[in-house]
């Protein structure tokens, strides 16, 4: 099944979810985007930050968009609305940081790569893993149209198909080349700690960072 990207529904209102619904709207994107509650306590920084994003309850920006993007914290995806993310893509941007998420063991297993927690936990929604790898200040600063010089990859990883085009074509309209990583079960590749976290890169740059083993993991 494939989808056409009108509506992109953004959850979490930090750094990267203003960067990111900033570039959405300049990519001609409806753009709703949440904090972790009432909308009007984000009103003010939205239109400073993302002017023509329109601030709404989580499970608003879920419900109306085509594609949501995860932002917040990982230890908050149990905050998630599962019923109106039913049947949606799902880009996960989120990582695993105890000196937000605190200690927990549940998201630091090495052997369950944390966008697979949150395929599990949203049974019916197709989730993807990107844009988590590149700092905000990069995904702000490196976007440029497709076919210019210099510029940047973000990998994607996630199912075969028509929804991993869909993806692609999202990640490129956000002034991005998509790199296409494999299954989500591959995403471990872009999580903190390997080499690819942190990369801010050409495509084939990219790619040949993401041909490192589990060998080549920093500590």
């Amino acid at each position: 099944m494939s989808t056409k990207v009108r509506t992109v529904g953004i959850l979490g209102a930090g750094k990267v979810g203003t960067v990111l619904a900033r570039l959405a709207v300049s990519a001609g994107y409806e753009v709703l985007i949440s904090g972790s509650g009432d909308p009007a306590k984000i009103a003010l920084t939205i239109d400073v930050l993302a002017p023509g994003a329109v601030p709404a309850w989580p499970a608003e920006a879920a419900g109306r968009a085509n594609l949501v993007v995860l932002a917040l914290p990982l230890g908050k995806y149990r905050s998630l609305p599962i019923d109106e993310m039913a049947g949606k893509l799902v880009v996960d941007a989120m990582n695993y940081w105890w000196e937000t998420d605190g200690e927990r063991a549940d998201l630091a297993d090495p052997e369950t790569p944390t966008s697979q927690i949150i395929q599990n936990f949203l049974p019916t929604s197709r989730v993807f893993k990107a844009f988590n790898h590149m700092g905000y200040h990069d995904l702000d600063e490196q976007a440029r149209p497709s076919g210019q010089a210099k510029r940047k990859a973000i990998a994607v990883s996630g199912r075969e198909g028509s929804d991993i085009e869909a993806i692609a074509a999202f990640v490129d309209s956000m002034g991005f080349d998509a790199v296409l990583v494999g299954s989500l079960e591959d995403s471990r590749k872009l999580q903190p700690g390997w080499p690819a976290f942190g990369a801010n890169l050409s495509a084939a740059e990219l790619s040949r960072l993401l041909e490192h083993g589990p060998a080549d993991r920093l500590a």
